[in-house]
């Protein structure tokens, strides 16, 4: 119901505002319970891999509670909590985009009638009903209808167009819809902003009935597992079981060794052994030390910290590359996309309207200012033009106030500015109606000025300006037409600039007027958008873009960045209407083909999201205002623009600085360079951990006993988990990154690749140790007949150094070892730092590690041992290359 003149003049009274609030609600958002920095704490123990160091933890405690060992255990305690507590700080904060929404709305107050009289409330206080007086640069408080006045609203923080939306009063007629329409002349939404005119709004919906609330509630849902989790979850099981059963067959060897071999199979022996409760009890103990040690080194308690360091070391290289990360793990998960929704304004687009082309009335055309500033007379009247027949002005060399194609047309005179010496008078305002705007000037020339919309202005036009800027007579009107058409079709906006001697009022353009030229108007694609957009499609991942232009710019623009191919463009472009007549299963079917989605609303964002999702995709969305949060927080990575609302920031998993797809383009890189760091962490941790184990189980069958101690165990631990992680975290991303196809969601860490690798350098290093154990010929190396300790330090050297010659191996798949070894510096410095300590523990390590000084020529001969795993891995590449080869020639 439209409201009465009454109605209008006295507004609502206190009992009917109480009444309203009571029937309708509030103007807040309300706001769902969200876990507390403690609560969040709790939950990162649910984590995987985090569960399995505390089912460690638990056992080093409660088992090996006899014969404490706490350097273990306060390791395995300090990496629960470190890796649990980063966690929590990343993704605390990322809860906040409601709060934000909250705040933003906490300092909005606006003017509403009440009972006779004008009064200023907040916006909390505004209920349904209520008359609000709005006027340039107000922030609308709730959703409803313009029922006088006229204005100018700016929606671009909830639909993502710069373009201004003109509001005029609804009629009787009108019926109040639930269903969103920016594109609704009598319609205002919470959220935009009056950029001009003045007019009374009457409140339809209020609080969480809004468009605004709908997004807010939207902005705190939980948002699904990022592949990173999903990945580490498996790949713990799949850990934790190896370690079990690597337990499981050292115990029983140990056992084995301790009741049979040690008794030489004599039966008689073995049953007084066993019928000895004191002797079946350390022996047991023993075996469950041994046991506990091995699933210890199997449980990579390293990895959430190298995970954390990888990400957070990767966060400070992409600040270089102008990209934000707010969430460490939608770093990973940006390199695992396969779907990109991306906005057009701002991230295809510079995001601002320019002056792209001049066509003066001869035809000729001037592609930049500095062109047209050589045609001296043309280019003065296109500055008295800009300059005076504009709702903008100039401050400190940029155009503000106005609307946007003001200030394009008079940032395109910002060099030199309006003409000096004229006056303004007669001004009449640019009308959708009227499709023109008006002014006159009064100096040294004495005219009218004119601009508006080409099929207004120009069939009254009878002559036209040269480059003198002498008036000639117009004889090329139907070569400007083609060039008008052509313009249009690649989305350039075509503005008409003249003057007239006749009088121009509300009424009309008067006839004979002479023309300036075709100002061709467009927010311009971004030079390097196609570069960034191929390179993004070459990795394999989609790109849609997603727009409130109509189909037709829209498609222009997606072909000139690259999305659209001309054949294509009949099937890969839709609009929001066709759309929303789909079924799902039906946008599902054809999202593999889809480019472009026209005249967009932020429903449409969320909603092909969700389906991405559905069908298996890690889905990327870029956005900048408010209306793209609840598709930011939904997607499995939100790019926020650096440039865009903060509530969208907040959302947003990741902050593109410079609003630059190109920028995402490097961080998909890097997502992709810390999963395949990581893959190469897993090579040479479970590779040092195939070797520990076998190494463990053999070594009582073959007169070892313990051929790696509890303390050398836990050396070899630090070296896999903690120095390793750090080594590399440092690996730089490569451009071959980006060939590769991406990753599934749910594709394994462990793949068949590196279980091939790990077994075939793990059987080779257990295979060299156990030979460097049981061939006779070895031992007389190492001065066994003198004292075995020096054998028994030769073996620990041996395991430690084919273990570091092995992380070079799996750093890279190249047979060149030194391949880009220069850009991770850290790596060099931490394998020099394992050798350097490594060195002090067998000359200064004593009992403790049961080690004794090695003599040089030991010690050289152990180096070029443990160097064999080097061309051992060359050979393995060499194979795998060559079945490649034959795998691509089938």
């Amino acid at each position: 119901m439209i409201a009465s003149r009454s109605y209008l003049n006295r507004g609502l009274t206190p009992q009917q505002v109480s009444a309203s609030r009571q029937k309708y609600g509030g103007n807040t958002l309300t706001e769902m319970s969200r876990k507390g920095f403690f609560g969040q704490f709790i939950q990162s123990f649910g984590d995987p891999i985090i569960k399995v160091l505390l089912a460690a933890l638990c056992i080093n405690v409660v088992f090996l509670f006899r014969d404490f060992d706490w350097y273990e255990t306060v390791g395995i305690a300090i990496a629960i909590f470190l890796a649990t507590f980063v966690s929590t700080l990343s993704e605390y904060g990322s809860e906040s985009a409601f709060v934000k929404l909250q705040q933003d709305a906490a300092k909005i107050s606006c003017r509403v009638r009440r009972a006779g009289m004008v009064v200023e409330v907040p916006i909390g206080e505004v209920v349904v009903g209520d008359i609000v007086l709005l006027q340039a640069g107000e922030r609308l408080p709730a959703d409803g209808v313009l029922i006088t006045g006229k204005l100018q609203v700016d929606q671009s923080a909830l639909n993502g167009e710069s373009k201004e939306a003109e509001k005029l009063p609804v009629t009787g007629g009108y019926t109040w819809s639930q269903q969103v329409d920016f594109l609704d002349k009598g319609r205002l939404f919470r959220g935009s902003i009056v950029t001009s005119g003045e007019g009374c709004m009457e409140v339809r919906a209020v609080g969480d009935s809004t468009f605004y609330g709908n997004m807010a509630r939207e902005v705190q849902e939980e948002t699904r597992e990022s592949p990173l989790r999903l990945r580490l979850g498996k790949l713990a099981g799949i850990l934790s079981r190896l370690g079990y059963c690597a337990a499981a067959l050292v115990a029983t060897a140990d056992l084995f060794n301790a009741f049979v071999l040690d008794n030489n199979f004599y039966w008689p022996e073995i049953l007084q052994t066993l019928q000895s409760p004191h002797l079946v009890v350390a022996h047991l103990l023993h075996a469950i030390t041994l046991a506990i040690t091995v699933v210890v080194v199997a449980v990579p308690e390293g990895l959430p910290m190298m995970i954390t360091v990888v990400l957070s070391s990767n966060m400070r290289r992409m600040l270089g590359d102008h990209v934000l990360v707010r969430k460490l793990v939608g770093i990973e998960t940006s390199g695992s996309l396969n779907i990109l929704f991306t906005d057009k304004t701002g991230t295809l687009t510079k995001g601002q309207l320019e002056v792209v082309h001049f066509l003066a009335g001869d035809g000729e055309e001037y592609t930049s200012a500095a062109a047209l500033q050589g045609q001296t007379g043309l280019w003065e009247l296109v500055r008295l033009c800009a300059g005076y027949n504009t709702g903008s002005q100039l401050s400190g060399g940029r155009a503000l106030g106005g609307n946007a194609t003001d200030r394009a047309l008079l940032d395109f005179i910002a060099a030199q500015g309006p003409q000096k010496g004229y006056t303004r008078s007669a001004v009449v305002p640019f009308d959708s109606a009227r499709k023109y705007a008006a002014c006159r000037v009064s100096g040294p020339k004495n005219l009218y000025l004119v601009k508006g919309a080409p099929e207004k202005l120009l069939a009254n036009c009878t002559r036209y300006y040269d480059a003198a800027g002498t008036a000639q007579p117009l004889r090329r009107e139907s070569t400007l037409r083609l060039r008008i058409g052509e313009m249009t079709r690649r989305a350039v906006r075509v503005l008409a600039l003249a003057t007239s001697d006749a009088p121009v009022d509300e009424s009309g353009v008067p006839s004979g007027l002479t023309l300036i030229g075709l100002v061709g108007i467009r927010d311009e694609v971004r030079p390097e958008a196609k570069t960034a957009v191929r390179q993004i499609q070459r990795a394999g991942v989609q790109v849609v873009m997603i727009t409130g232009d109509n189909r037709d710019t829209a498609a222009a623009i997606a072909a000139e960045a690259g999305l659209l191919g001309k054949s294509e463009a009949d099937t890969a472009v839709i609009d929001s209407a066709q759309l929303a007549a789909m079924s799902d299963s039906e946008v599902k079917r054809r999202l593999p083909g889809l480019r472009v989605v026209a005249r967009a609303l932020p429903t449409d964002k969320s909603r092909l999201v969700q389906l991405a999702q559905s069908c298996g995709l890690v889905a990327g969305m870029t956005g900048d205002g408010i209306n793209d949060a609840p598709a930011l927080k939904r997607a499995d990575v939100g790019f926020a623009m650096g440039s865009g609302t903060e509530v969208a920031k907040e959302a947003g998993d990741i902050v593109i600085l410079n609003d630059n797809i190109a920028s995402i383009g490097r961080a998909i890189l890097y997502g992709r360079t810390i999963f395949e760091s990581i893959r190469k962490f897993i090579v040479f941790q479970l590779t040092m951990n195939l070797c520990a184990v076998g190494v463990s189980i053999i070594g009582p069958f073959i007169g070892i006993d313990t051929p790696v101690t509890v303390m050398q165990m836990l050396w070899i631990n630090i070296i896999m988990d903690t120095l390793a992680g750090l080594a590399f975290a440092g690996e730089p991303p490569l451009d071959e990154y980006m060939e590769q196809p991406p990753k599934r969601r749910d594709e394994p860490i462990l793949n068949r690749a590196m279980a091939g690798q790990i077994l075939w350098m793990g059987l080779y290093t257990v295979g060299l140790c156990v030979a460097f154990l049981k061939v006779e010929r070895v031992r007389p190396l190492f001065r066994f007949a003198t004292d075995p300790i020096y054998f028994l330090t030769a073996f620990f050297a041996l395991f430690i150094f084919s273990g570091i010659a092995n992380s070079f191996n799996a750093r890279t798949h190249r047979l060149n070892l030194t391949a880009h070894l220069g850009k991770n510096p850290a790596f060099i410095t931490i394998m020099a730092a394992v050798c350097a300590i490594q060195m002090l523990l067998i000359y200064f390590g004593g009992s403790m590690f049961r080690v004794a000084g090695l003599q040089f020529k030991e010690l050289v001969s152990i180096l070029l041992l443990a160097l064999t795993v080097v061309p051992v891995d060359m050979l393995r590449k060499l194979l795998v290359r060559a079945a490649r080869r034959r795998s691509a020639r089938n």
